[in-house]
Formats: structure tokens, sequence, C-alpha cells
């Protein structure tokens, strides 16, 4: 019998579903594709590079940062989950300096990160207004929808 998640034992009939962060969604998909990126960079390094860096230095340090990225997604909705995205942001620019064209996908990756981010939260906090004023007509009209 598979284990239940605490979402799955608290929930009862007629409870509304709890609305997902547009922001985390955003922000997952943007480290998501990040993290691909940095694999496959970290091949072109190693068939590139592998003169000038030890082979095993390349790929722990690639795969590590992917993997890193990969665990960002499922601390996004924590307080500090935002923060280690910049820093990951921050990271994936630096590594232009082993590879200078991930100067410009860094930046270019880092400009989707902030629109990422910007656009959620603007999108999230409409969402939270409208549920509000739904809520808010619900309760002075009556719960019921209007008779056809």
């Amino acid at each position: 019998m598979a284990k239940l998640t605490k979402a799955q034992r608290e929930w009862r009939p007629g409870m509304p579903k709890k609305r997902r962060s547009t922001k985390v969604m955003f922000a997952s998909t943007v480290l998501l594709l990040e993290a691909f990126v940095v694999f496959f960079a970290t091949l072109a390094v190693f068939g590139l590079r592998r003169g000038e860096f030890p082979p095993a230095l390349i790929l722990g340090v690639g795969i590590a940062l992917s993997l890193v990225m990969v665990f960002a997604c499922a601390v996004l909705s924590k307080p500090w989950g935002v923060a280690l995205g910049w820093i990951l942001q921050i990271v994936l620019i630096l590594t232009g300096i082993v590879e200078p064209m991930m100067f410009l996908v860094g930046a270019l990756f880092g400009l989707a990160w902030w629109y990422g981010i910007r656009t959620g939260i603007r999108i999230d906090s409409e969402s939270a207004k409208r549920e509000r004023e739904q809520a808010e007509w619900d309760a002075a009209h009556g719960d019921t929808p209007p008779a056809s």
C-alpha cells in the first residue's frame, strides 16, 4: 500500500484545492532548463578543455551544479529558496570563466529568472486579490450560482 502524503491525509471532501504559486512554477521552469544547459555545457567543457582541467573535476562540478539546480526547484516555496536561485544565477554567469560563451548564456538565464520571479509575484498577487473579491461576493450574494 502506498504511503499518503500530508496533503492527501489532511484532505476532506469539499476542501478547495490549494492554488499553486505561479512564481514557483516559473522559477522551477528556469532552474530545470538551466540544469540541462549546465549538464550539456559540462560535456562540452569536458570535450574541449580536457587537457586544462582534470576530467573528474569537470564532470564532478558540472553534475553537482546541475543537481543543485534541480534541488533548488524543491525549495523554492521556502523563504530562502528564491535567494538560492539568485545565487545559482550568479554561479551560472561565473561559469563563463571556464567557457566564455557561458557569460552570455548565464546572463540570458539571469534575465529569464528575474522576469519569471517578477511576473510570477505579480500574477500571484492578482490571483489572491481575485480570490478575496470572489469570496466577498459569495458572502454577500450567497454561495449558490444563479438559476438558469
